[in-house]
């Protein structure tokens, strides 16, 4: 192995300037044994690179080549197997793993030391070594490990210790060499006379030496002397610094007492400093004016200037009572004094202060009460003090102008009081909350009154509508009874019209057989006829709806805003006053309860907007209940105020939703919204319902069906509603439902009739269904419309087809059995032949029909096609033209037959096309 080391130094490494340090034969484990040499490598010049090259020996020759080199860097791992058994496997892990067989373990270690030891020195332990015994990994010594990698360091053999050890002669040394050498000729020849004559050289020098010191004891006398000199110098300079010591040990202990007087002094200044501030401090910020003081005691709470002064004492005193004290104050007599004067100022200013705004709430509630209680007892006397007199012109003429009072002087009255409430809510909760449940408990039972009246009065507006319409109609019994039993009813105690209406259900319209009373009558909905309200009594409701809403929001706003401002509720989270709790309703709808502790600890935690909207709950809590009213008294004069009042509702709704969408009135329009749109629903299921239920005479014709006009009425009036409305897409949803609920019973219709042929009821109704579509175009109905004239054209094509086999019915029916024995596979031409078509046969039919018989099967057409089609769709001539077309195309089929069967045969018709139309015109005409 030896030899083969210096081998591959000479021939491959020397070259490349490398220095062969570890080798191992090896060979690839699990394969043909191929040997090589794994050569742990490092370079000559720095920086050093150390290597791992694989060299193999060349088949060909007795010389090797290097075949792979790998940078030590790279090397991640050095697996031996196993530690502890001797086993010649290994594995490198460089960017794959390599697996070796050794051809011993004592190589294997050699090698696997050697790769350590470059690892130790010149990569700083980034090989990770695994199964490998102990013994061959020895630490290097502490010595050599200090000394930075770029210097000469030990690692395998003398060879690299004489290269690190061996250091290059100066200049100076090589030249004295030389001089040296060139004294001496035979230095290189006779290298022993040469070191004989240096020994001689040496020696000489040496007793020169000796000779030159023993000369110099004079000298060396002469420099003891002037030593003991020095020293005696040396003593007396030291007993000089000696006193200067002591002295320097006075003044010390003198300026020490100095500066333990100057920090006294220093301390004393800078705890009178201290204190001083602290006395700043407390008279500063815990000294409340006299003025302040007189204002919070005896200030008045009338005038605009005491209440200026009573809101700068608070301020001042809120102040006082919220300084942040420093550690200690609270244990001076003076500071505790204060706190317990600021305490009762604040007690007695708060007592003041509560009092005052209760008396200012229930004089205001007084006043308003006062005022508004005289206009509502003025129409209730006004209405029941006059025996058989109209009620209803009554009411209308003493309510022509419906308003609700407005609270604007009352709030600008109340908000001169907002920093006072503020400064009370963060200084005496218990008073804050108190004047809050005050002020709620008042307005409500104003608001309630004021809401009350303000609903009767728009109830008795629009009953009065109803009774105007019904006035129209001079045929229209009306009892005395039944009159007073709805006035009672519109003047009850609960102030709900409950059964303003039941009376005038009972009342029909009798001898009337008009398409527009009967179509009306479907859409009663169990209710007031339609036909009783025209157009102008919708709109007068609509307009007496939107009125109500249009007072209602201002008020609702109003207020809300004003409790924000008074109560201060709208800047950030806080405890939910007592006042605020919601209430529940029982479950017959009479007495409200409290909510149960568990819900009012909930609550607890609401933000500050939702305890505005629950005190608004209480204020307004009679609002929902009397818009239901309303809107279920509306639904009940005329189920189409529905499409009114969800449009107004919707709109009202979507503005305060823009305005605050968590404000009272976004959620208390929001919810009677839902109550709107489930009149709607209920007004268009009643419809399909009565769709459904339509019952047809079978002595007379059909005609256009009631619920078609009705459809159409329905579809005029909605589209006049819902024009620029924001819930079009409600409408739409119910068009779709009543246009396939139309379509659905028009067949149905249509097949139970009798009377009239199933063709022209169909033809007659979708061509109805059509034409109102095509007028009103709605966007969302384009398919039903398409579908409406599909049907209607292929039912005018199907009845005229229909028709027509009856006039030449018998040569209808020869000229489909010619057309069966060509289907059956005769020829054409052969067809003559067969004995039922032959010539004979084809002109004994076209002989029983004559011009004038013809003519006379077509007016008799006429007149049946007359009696089947109805007057308001006027499709008579547009039947007739498309029979004139559909006989005109048959007469050709006819003649085209005869040309193709009948060749060189001769035969015509008895009559030609311009005969037929002559026929068809004056027939026409003469109708």
């Amino acid at each position: 192995m030896t030899a083969i080391k210096h081998a591959l130094q000479r021939d491959i490494f020397t070259p490349n300037d490398e220095r062969l340090l570890g080798i191992v034969n090896v060979c690839k484990a699990g394969k043909k044994k191929k040997n090589c040499f794994l050569c742990a490598t490092v370079s000559t010049e720095r920086p050093v690179q150390v290597k791992v090259v694989k060299v193999k020996k060349s088949d060909k020759g007795d010389f090797y080549k290097r075949q792979q080199t790998w940078e030590l860097r790279d090397l991640t791992e050095v697996d031996a197997k196993d530690a502890s058994k001797e086993n010649p496997e290994f594995d490198l892990h460089f960017e794959k793993v390599y697996r070796w067989l050794a051809s011993s373990t004592a190589e294997k270690n050699s090698f696997i030391s050697c790769i350590w030891k470059l690892n130790q020195r010149y990569l700083r332990k980034k090989v990770e070594f695994v199964n490998v015994s102990s013994q061959l990994l020895e630490e290097l010594p502490k010595a050599e490990e200090s000394v930075p990698s770029g210097e000469s360091q030990s690692v395998a053999g003398g060879d690299e210790d004489a290269l690190d050890d061996y250091q290059e002669l100066s200049t100076r040394e090589e030249q004295d060499i030389e001089g040296m050498m060139e004294m001496c000729e035979y230095a290189i020849s006779n290298a022993e006379a040469f070191a004989e004559q240096l020994s001689r050289e040496l020696q000489v020098l040496d007793g020169a030496n000796i000779q030159s010191i023993m000369a110099s004891e004079k000298q060396v006398n002469i420099l003891m002397q002037l030593l003991d000199e020095a020293l005696g110098e040396v003593d007396t300079i030291e007993g000089k610094l000696s006193s200067y010591e002591e002295m320097l040990q006075s003044v010390k202990e003198q300026m020490d007492q100095i500066s333990q007087s100057n920090r006294l002094i220093q301390i004393s200044n800078t705890n009178n400093v201290k204190l001083l501030d602290e006395i700043q401090f407390l008279v500063n910020y815990m000294d409340l004016s006299k003025g302040h003081v007189r204002a919070l005691q005896e200030g008045d709470l009338t005038s605009p200037k005491g209440i200026e002064a009573c809101i700068n004492a608070s301020e001042a005193l809120l102040q006082c009572m919220n300084v942040a004290l420093r550690p200690g104050h609270d244990k001076l007599m003076a500071v505790t004094q204060q706190q317990l004067l600021f305490a009762e100022l604040r007690d007695t200013f708060a007592r003041r202060l509560t009092n005052h705004l209760n008396n200012v709430f229930v004089h205001q509630f007084n006043h308003f009460s006062h005022f508004k209680m005289t206009i509502p007892q003025f129409y209730r006397s006004s209405c029941l003090s006059l025996p058989g007199h109209d009620q209803s012109s009554t009411l209308v003429q003493h309510t022509a102008e419906m308003s609700l009072p407005k609270h604007s002087p009352l709030h600008r009255d109340l908000l001169r009081y907002a920093k006072l409430m503020e400064w009370l809510k963060n200084t005496h909760r218990e008073k804050y909350e108190g004047l809050s449940r005050t002020y709620v408990d008042y307005m409500s039972r104003l608001y309630e009154r004021e809401i009350k009246d303000f609903f009767e009065v728009a109830k008795i507006k629009m009953a009065g509508t109803t009774k105007e319409a019904k006035g129209k109609f001079a045929t229209l019994p009306r009892k005395e009874s039944a009159l007073k039993q709805e006035t009672e009813s519109l003047h009850g105690s609960s102030g709900k019209l409950t059964g303003s209406t039941s009376s005038l259900n009972k009342l029909t319209v009798q001898g009337s057989n008009s398409r527009r009373s009967q179509s009306s009558s479907l859409l009663d909905m169990g209710n007031m006829s339609a036909s009783d309200l025209d157009v102008a009594d919708r709109t007068k409701f609509d307009k007496i709806f939107e009125q109500v809403l249009s007072e209602l929001e201002p008020l609702c706003l109003a207020e809300q805003d004003f409790i924000s401002k008074f109560f201060k509720l709208q800047q950030h989270p806080t405890v939910t006053p007592p006042l605020a709790q919601p209430e529940t309703e029982e479950a017959d709808g009479s007495t409200p309860s409290r909510m149960p502790p568990q819900a009012e600890h909930r609550h607890s935690m609401s933000s500050e907007k939702d305890i505005v909207r629950l005190m608004m709950n209480k204020i307004f809590q009679s609002i929902e209940t009397e818009l239901n009213s309303l809107i279920a008294l509306g639904d009940k004069i005329d189920s189409f105020n529905s499409l009114y009042m969800l449009v107004k509702m919707s709109h009202h709704v979507w503005t305060a939703e823009n305005v605050d969408p968590a404000s009272y009135l976004s959620t208390t329009l929001g919810n009677v919204l839902v109550t709107v749109k489930r009149n709607f629903d209920k007004c268009i299921s009643g419809q399909i319902r009565q769709m459904e239920e339509v019952k047809i005479s079978k002595k007379s014709k059909v005609g256009i069906l009631l619920f078609v006009t009705a459809f159409e009425e329905f579809a005029e009036l909605a589209e006049t509603i819902f024009r620029n409305a924001e819930r079009r897409g409600d409408l739409d949803k119910a068009y779709v439902k009543l246009i396939r609920a139309v379509f659905v019973n028009v067949e149905k219709v249509a097949n139970e009739s009798q009377k009239t042929p199933r063709d022209v009821v169909m033809m007659e109704n979708f061509h109805h269904i059509f034409s109102t579509l095509s007028r009103l175009k709605i966007s969302c109905l384009d398919a039903e419309r398409r579908e409406a004239k599909h049907k209607y054209t292929d039912h005018l094509q199907s009845y005229v087809i229909n028709s027509l086999g009856q006039p030449l019915e018998k040569l209808n029916h020869f000229f489909e059995g010619v057309e069966a024995r060509v289907a059956q596979g005769v020829r054409e031409e052969e067809v003559s032949y067969q004995l039922a078509f032959n010539k004979q046969e084809l002109r004994k039919v076209i002989k029983e029909y004559p011009g004038k018989e013809v003519k006379k099967g077509l007016d008799n057409l006429y007149k049946k096609v007359d009696k089947h089609l109805c007057e308001e769709e006027s499709l008579l001539q547009v039947v007739w033209h498309s029979m004139q077309d559909e006989f005109i195309r048959q007469y050709k089929h006819f003649e085209d037959l005869i040309g193709r069967c009948y060749p060189g045969s001769g035969i015509t018709m008895d009559f030609t096309i311009q005969d037929m139309l002559e026929y068809f015109s004056s027939i026409a005409q003469s109708h």
